[in-house]
């Protein structure tokens, strides 16, 4: 018989979590891509001596590579072009802008490139943190990357991100693209993981946002450069930090 100072209690059981596995975007979501792609182009634009080529403005010809590097994969994306094409053609172009046509110099300085780029460890501000949030809570967390195989598991490497994901899944390993279906079907069987207990958390709305949404997965749009929404993403947020107020 209870105390009539004292009020029943029920067992205290702790809330089920809406979603057990996590599936992160890298670049542009956590890796600090576009730091670390014009700290890269400028090593080579010195090392190659473009200014002696008459292209005399970093940030011009940044740029332009900037452009012609998006246009392009949105190219590769969408299956126009092969991967080698997106490579050497973005610098190729680039070049071209300035009255330098050099094919020779574009590929030279494509290899260049895609050594020295996974080095680079800039990171969004909090990305460590929110890693180490959501690992103590115990999700499970993976990434999806349409990155080059080799180039994307070296970044992973130098910027110590490599320990709060179990799952890797590349557009090469899968045979498919975000925003196709397959990468995603591919990463829930390799992950062991469900459509309903999984969430995409990305930058890129066609890739991420609608490729999720196809795969009937929640979505989380993170939108650093706070750009107007056109996908219906589950959730938004313009930091890592906001991450805290949903899982």
């Amino acid at each position: 018989m209870q105390n009539g100072n004292l009020a029943f209690q029920l067992p205290i059981h702790p809330i089920l979590m809406a979603y057990k596995d996590l599936f992160f975007d890298l670049d542009h979501t956590l890796w600090d891509f576009e730091t670390n792609s014009k700290e890269t182009i400028q090593e080579l634009y010195i090392t190659h001596r473009l200014a002696d080529l008459g292209i005399v403005d970093f940030d011009g010809f940044y740029s332009t590579y900037s452009a012609h590097n998006h246009r392009l994969w949105d190219r590769y994306t969408k299956g126009f072009i092969k991967q080698e094409e997106l490579r050497w053609k973005r610098v190729y172009l680039s070049l071209l802008d300035f009255k330098v046509a050099n094919e020779p110099l574009a590929k030279q300085m494509s290899q260049a490139y895609l050594e020295i780029l996974p080095n680079k460890k800039h990171l969004f501000p909090y990305t460590i943190e929110i890693l180490e949030y959501l690992k103590q809570k115990d999700y499970k967390m993976h990434l999806i990357t349409n990155g080059f195989e080799s180039v994307q598991f070296k970044k992973i490497k130098n910027s110590g991100l490599q320990d709060y994901f179990i799952e890797v899944i590349t557009s090469e390993a899968s045979n498919s693209l975000k925003p196709q279906k397959e990468i995603f079907e591919y990463a829930l069987k390799n992950a062991n993981a469900s459509v309903e207990k999984s969430i995409m958390i990305g930058d890129n709305e066609s890739a991420d946002i609608q490729g999720g949404i196809n795969m009937g997965m929640d979505t989380i749009f993170v939108n650093h450069i706070q750009v107007v929404p056109t996908v219906p993403a589950t959730y938004t947020i313009t930091h890592l930090k906001e991450l805290e107020n949903i899982l």
